[in-house]
């Protein structure tokens, strides 16, 4: 008999949390731990060796993708670590960050409310365990379907606000130049950063890749 697939589910609605942990004992995973925030996700991962990871995007601490940047981060550090995540929505920015960790192998992306048929959802995490790519087709449509022109999502005022921050100016330089508050720079900054499908990094290394691509980008039409 071979080994069973060892899980650690990370999910902060503790209801889902352990229906899903039921269904993976019923398929013969083997759940070897069951968290509620990012932070306990990366925990769990490097005290239990797992052969698999069952993430939702959206957890403790943040409000946004605290489960991805924990997975992505546990890719770098264990790029065949298996990593299904779970959304709500389709976020294609959170997929592409995804699918460019590791060595691009064993990842999945699949939203919450299309999972209907159960036997089908742990044949889809067999796949990712083994080293396959699964991602909702939604998904997929939304990634083929992004701009070519990676700064065409950006508002105006998102170009002016890169185009200072590529000239490697501060968030404080940048609101005194345009005579805002630092806050709105740096909501501005975040939105050019989501938009730009930038992975989850460190602040400074994804000022640096926002950089990289406004340059890349070339002068603006006009």
């Amino acid at each position: 008999m071979p080994p069973m697939t060892r899980v650690v589910l990370a999910e902060d609605e503790v209801l889902l949390r352990e229906g899903l942990a039921g269904l993976l004992a019923r398929f013969d995973f083997e759940v070897v731990a069951a968290v509620g925030t990012a932070p306990q996700l990366r925990d769990a991962v490097r005290a239990h060796e797992p052969d698999l990871v069952v993430t939702d995007i959206r957890m403790p601490p943040g409000p946004h993708d605290d489960g991805l940047r924990a997975a992505v981060d546990l890719r770098a550090e264990r790029p065949r670590l298996a990593v299904m995540v779970l959304s709500q929505h389709v976020q294609a920015e959170y997929a592409s960050a995804l699918l460019a960790s590791g060595d691009g192998r064993g990842v999945g992306y699949l939203l919450k409310d299309r999972i209907a048929e159960v036997a089908e959802f742990a044949g889809q995490l067999r796949t990712v365990a083994g080293g396959g790519t699964v991602v909702d087709p939604d998904v997929v449509r939304r990634l083929l379907h992004r701009p070519r022109d990676p700064l065409a999502a950006l508002s105006a005022r998102e170009r002016e606000v890169l185009t200072l921050l590529a000239e490697g100016h501060s968030n404080a330089a940048i609101a005194a130049r345009l005579h805002v508050t630092e806050a709105a720079i740096g909501k501005h900054i975040g939105n050019v950063l989501a938009k730009l499908g930038l992975p989850p990094s460190d602040d400074t290394n994804r000022r640096v890749l926002a950089a990289l691509t406004y340059l890349r980008a070339g002068p603006s039409p006009g």
